[in-house]
């Protein structure tokens, strides 16, 4: 008994640990997402809306489809149901489903012969009118969407009623209705402000539904900001007045609802805040107070007007992070509605760079505009006042409810399951989660064991599937480590819902965005093209599979990867420079020096080295170009994008036949002709990049004459016509010392030879180089000790047939080589995508 009680306290912690973190982590869920009227999915913002066919909806009701072909709206909003009677649809909401939810209704009047904009109709949904007298006159310019937060009780079903006013019809476009994280919605009674100031605080707001008026994205930048909740936030500028916007990119620091300190009123210090309840972006700007308007007059407050209707409730979430002192206990301000009402804001309790927020009702006045401002304490040590966000909902207290209205499920794949079943079906699959939890347990206490890989091309026939649900991929991830495997929900979190201005490249795998990681590690999300349907899978795999096995300085690292959803996501340190080819040409980046692309020259040969030699086991990259070497702040260079590799011993078997891949430019001739890849491809691929680096051009440039098109091909007759000096970038041809040249031009030569045999090994390039920067500062160091001579990059020829090769300074097993468990976190890089 002793025994089988020890053996379950693994499980009995895995119980445990799997409560809490399916309890802490929030994933928007799949349902519900409805293309209203049509018989296709569609993505708008990376959610797939699927046809409204899967749930239930009135008999009464007919499809309506755009006839302007041209419209800038998108395909989302190119159908629509259209209700002539009283209809609507019906959604199944499991027992265990009950909650908080976000319902948003997507309204576009586009052209067609129903003419949408005539449509004038009510909304109802649970207990409450949602829309009064709506009506579609002022939709033909643009899509509107009414977002509302709402209460469903544990039912086996919720409806929205669309009920035409008159003669008139109703009409959808889309439906979103999803469940909202716990506690999203405050609990506890709130403040309760009016336009003379406090009144008795409000309770019953979980009872209530919320219709969002505003919601501002104070001090930001963009003109809309979506977040992981799919909420749109806007700029404010509009509706301030007084202060300056602020943004810095600082680390947000969530410290957890556990600590948030509430008194008998809801909150006295306000509640921390977490990246679901708003994302970075809205904690990393604010609306501050400009220098010299604190003097204590009220009207130099910070203030926002927002028009809203009279006499009526709002719930307000205001939002705060003290990233203008970047000091704690030095500020603090008051926030005021109406300047009758009042709330001491204490970020210095909260600690720079820690978000929360405060959560108030106020009852409008009979102005119709409602006022928010913030401004100094008269006892704060630093004499300011800020807000982040602002959040604006009224509280809709008109009762609507319509019976009768019959619906008919054409395509109902939601069938409740018996009690018992769902409850054996539970469980099932917790035991499934804790057995598979502790064989990882097992996993990471054992040593790793790295195999060779073989040449044989990657299977994608694999058998059983490790992708999330719902996943076509035609192999299993099964074999790779799981110990890399990302949520997809922390990657979408980390590029904020793979936000447009988080976009820092584009190739034809994807886009790729910059993101932070909760731990506040900057990392690359290379996402691949939605709708893909496999296509890249196999080097998706490879990528992993490769980088999974190897580490070193000049190697970029992969930090993660993601499958779930059919989505094919890697993710990787993250390298402020960019790629070589941004430092070269066609960017406003400074110029590096001949010296500085030297050693990224000899990086990059380092690492492509050690792919080729070292203990990775024989790896050759075929996609050597200039956007695949990344430069980090210290100009240290590594090489990307593994998903066209091939692996295996070069030494066994030096060549493999293969479709050719590649990019145009870089190609080896020889593997071109006869599609036999060898580690000498890598090297003529390479050849082209120190051109780049020597010329400062495209290996393609179709803007030029014919002959001068190809760099290789020009640069190599203009090597053997003694003319390559004319073609070198005007920005460094005074600072080359003849001699540094002279290798250097000699090294390109080898690599571009039209034979893989007549060309060096990369050992062979590495040297070369080397001894290319040594022969540089071997000038400059004459040049500085000498007053004979100036440099001018004149420096007297030096006899270099005789000189004695010496040990490369990178061969395989020295300290670039990082053992793979190695966590190198304090290099960042930034990816660029393999355009094949």
């Amino acid at each position: 008994m002793e025994a089988l009680r020890i053996s379950m306290f693994p499980l009995f912690f895995l119980l445990q640990f799997f409560y809490v973190a399916l309890a802490d982590n929030y994933t928007v869920p799949d349902k519900y997402f409805i293309n209203c009227g049509s018989d296709r999915s569609e993505t708008q913002d990376v959610q797939v809306f699927v046809p409204d066919s899967s749930v239930c909806f009135s008999k009464h009701s007919s499809v309506a489809q755009e006839h302007n072909k041209s419209s800038t709206a998108g395909p989302l909003y190119r159908t629509a149901r259209i209700f002539r009677g009283p209809s609507g649809y019906k959604f199944r909401i499991h027992e265990n489903d009950g909650g908080y939810y976000v319902v948003r209704l997507h309204f576009y009047a586009f052209s067609s012969p129903d003419i949408l904009s005539r449509a004038r109709f009510n909304v109802s949904s649970a207990g409450f009118l949602l829309l009064d007298n709506f009506s579609a006159e002022s939709l033909t310019n643009s899509p509107v969407v009414k977002e509302f937060y709402l209460k469903i009780n544990s039912s086996r079903s919720f409806q929205i009623d669309f009920i035409p006013v008159d003669s008139s019809f109703a009409f959808v476009n889309a439906i979103e209705l999803f469940r909202l994280p716990d506690n999203f919605i405050p609990s506890k009674a709130l403040p309760h402000a009016t336009s003379k100031g406090k009144s008795s605080d409000y309770k019953g707001i979980l009872s209530s539904v919320l219709l969002k008026s505003y919601r501002l994205d104070v001090g930001g930048s963009e003109l809309e900001e979506i977040d992981s909740l799919r909420r749109s936030w806007v700029k404010d500028d509009r509706y301030a007045k007084n202060g300056e916007p602020i943004s810095r990119a600082v680390n947000i620091k969530y410290v957890g609802e556990e600590n948030n300190n509430l008194d008998n009123s809801g909150g006295l210090f306000g509640l921390a805040s977490t990246d679901v309840i708003a994302p970075d972006t809205i904690y990393q700007s604010a609306r501050a107070m400009t220098s010299g308007s604190v003097n204590g007059d009220r009207s130099l407050n910070v203030s926002w007007d927002l028009q809203v209707k009279s006499n009526a409730s709002y719930f307000i979430r205001a939002h705060f992070c003290d990233i203008t002192t970047m000091s704690d206990g030095l500020t603090y301000f008051n926030f005021y509605i109406y300047n009758n009402f009042n709330w001491s804001v204490r970020p210095d309790y909260w600690r720079s760079s820690v978000p929360f927020y405060r959560d108030f009702v106020v009852d409008s006045d009979g102005s119709g505009n409602l006022r928010i401002s913030v401004g100094p304490d008269e006892a704060s040590i630093v004499k300011n006042a800020f807000l982040n966000g602002l959040e604006v909902m009224e509280i809709v207290k008109t009762p609507g409810q319509y019976e009768g209205i019959e619906y008919e499920c054409k395509k109902q794949n939601h069938n409740p399951l018996p009690v018992p079943l769902e409850v054996g079906l539970g469980a099932f699959v917790l035991i499934c989660i804790m057995l598979i939890g502790l064989c990882l347990i097992l996993k990471c206490v054992k040593p790793e064991i790295i195999t060779a890989l073989d040449w044989a091309p990657l299977s994608v026939k694999g058998g059983g599937s490790s992708h999330g649900k719902g996943s076509n991929h035609g192999s299993s991830l099964g074999n790779l480590k799981l110990g890399l495997k990302m949520s997809f929900h922390e990657i979408q979190s980390a590029t904020n819902n793979f936000h447009t201005k988080r976009i820092v490249g584009k190739g034809g795998f994807g886009n790729v965005y910059k993101g932070v990681l909760k731990n506040g590690v900057k990392v690359a999300v290379k996402r691949s093209k939605p709708g893909s349907s496999g296509q890249g899978f196999p080097e998706f795999q490879t990528e992993i599979m490769v980088l999974s096995r190897i580490r070193h300085r000049h190697l970029v690292s992969l930090i993660g990867y993601c499958d779930e959803r059919s989505e094919m996501i890697l993710v990787y340190e993250y390298m402020e420079k960019g790629t070589l080819r941004d430092h070269l040409y066609n960017s406003n980046l400074p110029s590096l020096t001949w010296k500085q692309r030297l050693e990224i020259c000899i990086g990059a040969a380092r690492g492509l080295n050690y792919l080729h030699k070292g203990a990775a086991g024989g790896i050759i990259h075929r996609d050597v170009k200039s956007t695949n070497i990344l430069v980090d702040e210290n100009n240290v260079a590594k090489v990307a994008d593994f998903g066209l590799s091939k692996t295996g011993p070069l030494d066994q078997q030096p060549s493999v036949t293969t479709g050719v891949k590649g990019t145009f430019g870089y190609l080896d001739p020889e593997y071109f002709r006869t599609q036999q890849l060898t580690e000498k491809s890598d090297v003529y691929s390479f050849g082209v990049v120190l051109l780049e680096v020597l010329c400062a051009r495209p290996a393609l440039d179709p803007t030029l004459p014919w002959n001068q098109v190809n760099l290789a091909e020009w640069g190599m007759y203009c090597k053997q016509r003694g003319t390559l000096d004319q073609l070198i970038d005007p920005m460094i041809k005074d600072q080359i010392d003849q001699n540094s040249l002279r290798k250097f031009s000699e090294t390109v030569e080898k690599c571009l030879q039209e034979d893989g045999c007549d060309r060096p090994t990369m050992g062979d390039v590495l040297w070369d180089l080397e001894y290319s920067l040594q022969l540089q500062r071997g000038a400059r160091q004459r040049n500085s000790s000498s007053q004979e001579y100036s440099y001018s990059g004149t420096t007297a020829s030096i006899e270099l047939t005789n000189v004695r090769r010496l040990p490369s300074l990178s061969t395989p097993g020295d300290s670039d080589v990082m053992p793979i468990l190695n966590d190198d976190s304090a290099s960042h890089c930034f990816l660029s995508v393999v355009t094949n």
